[in-house]
């Protein structure tokens, strides 16, 4: 076509569809409605941690990674002789932590640690043997009351007989080091531990009578009772001759329903409670939701594993199987009120005690706690006090 010609015809052309829009201007469309930014729910989950000493150098550790609220550490009674802490021993640590603007959310148990019963000095709860059992539970008891003497609310605890169980350590980025657990290379060494041979029915019985004598002294002084889960859990005939009862999501619902009281719940190892399950990925959302629902989380493990039940690597947050913005969002979705607290992070020879790696898991989560924030419109650097953090 010539110039001339395809100019006539592109003016024809265009003069006709203006005279077209101008006769017939075309419907509007419906604009298609856009969801709300902003959440009058406010995030109320918050970066925490339970690493020890709860000393001045820890204290301001913490602090200069925007860490303020803790399980804290009191200086260890004279043990074994004693397993509870004085009024004084914790009111001096709580008068450190405020001096530092910093929040003791739960404390550690003097004992009821996650360890391995062949080492623990004081063993008869989880042995069952009396009278040793009624004095350490009265030394719990007596720990319940001196925090709410001083206005602690949380007590953290283990019912462990194996302790943490993992294989050889396996490589991991940068020259690091990953915690592992592979069934099928596991020798078990000894055996059998001085428990015995420790069934279903035997495990359970051990743990409902330490439940249903400590929470009545619980529930009198508001202090909220953490459990651990059984990091890993084991196959059903179990390993070293215990069967691991808190090692499976059923264990946890029934340790739930032993005592109804809203002091009797959780300390939830996201980590551990992934190595529960065939595909953490997905079905780690079930378990928050079945347990946030019932308000029985109380504080959180916030870490992540590659691979799943009886074969994983605890890894880095932001490489595991897990998609870690996701899990917080459902910890938002069941309005967790209390801490997000790293655990068994990776280990590198450059970083002897920890600090390094738990200072990026600081950070990490304290950033997917701000970009929530602000997705969701509100103030990134607003932090809910006390008087948030137990739902009615």
């Amino acid at each position: 076509m010539k110039r001339r010609s395809f100019l006539t015809s592109a003016g024809a052309a265009g003069a006709a569809a203006l005279t077209t829009a101008c006769a017939a201007p075309a419907p509007e469309q419906p604009k298609a409605e856009s969801k709300p930014t902003v959440s009058d729910k406010p995030v109320r989950l918050h970066v925490g941690t339970q690493r020890s000493p709860t000393d001045e150098h820890m204290l301001q550790y913490f602090k200069r990674h925007g860490v303020n609220h803790i399980c804290a550490y009191p200086p260890r009674p004279p043990y074994p002789e004693r397993g509870y802490w004085e009024v004084d021993e914790l009111a001096k640590m709580k008068e450190l932590c405020d001096k530092h603007e910093i929040v003791i959310e739960t404390v550690a148990a003097p004992f009821l640690a996650s360890s391995h019963i062949d080492r623990e000095k004081r063993p008869a709860i989880m042995l069952g043997k009396e009278p040793e059992r009624q004095r350490d539970i009265d030394d719990v008891c007596k720990c319940i009351e001196n925090l709410a003497k001083v206005g602690l609310s949380g007590f953290k605890y283990n019912m462990s007989i194996l302790g943490v169980v993992r294989t050889e350590r396996t490589p991991g980025r940068g020259g690091s080091s990953y915690s592992t657990w592979k069934l099928a290379d596991a020798k078990p060494e000894p055996p059998m531990t001085k428990a015995g041979k420790v069934d279903e029915e035997t495990a359970w019985s051990r743990i409902e009578h330490f439940v249903k004598s400590v929470m009545p002294v619980a529930d009198a002084n508001k202090v909220k009772m953490a459990c651990h889960p059984h990091d890993p859990g084991m196959p059903p005939e179990g390993y070293q001759g215990v069967v691991r009862v808190l090692g499976t999501p059923e264990g946890l619902y029934k340790m739930a329903g032993l005592y109804d009281s809203p002091y009797h719940g959780f300390n939830l190892c996201l980590g551990t409670t992934a190595e529960m399950l065939p595909d953490p990925k997905n079905q780690i959302h079930d378990v928050i939701r079945k347990l946030g629902g019932m308000h029985k989380i109380f504080n959180i493990h916030f870490r992540n594993i590659r691979g799943g039940r009886n074969d994983f690597q605890e890894v880095y947050p932001d490489e595991g199987d897990m998609v870690m913005p996701q899990v917080l969002r459902t910890l938002y979705e069941i309005d967790y009120p209390y801490m997000l607290m790293p655990d068994h992070m990776p280990q590198h020879p450059d970083d002897e005690n920890g600090r390094q790696a738990f200072a990026y898991a600081f950070g990490y989560i304290k950033g997917l706690i701000q970009s929530l924030k602000y997705e969701i419109g509100q103030d990134v650097n607003k932090e809910y006090g006390d008087e948030n953090w137990f739902p009615a």
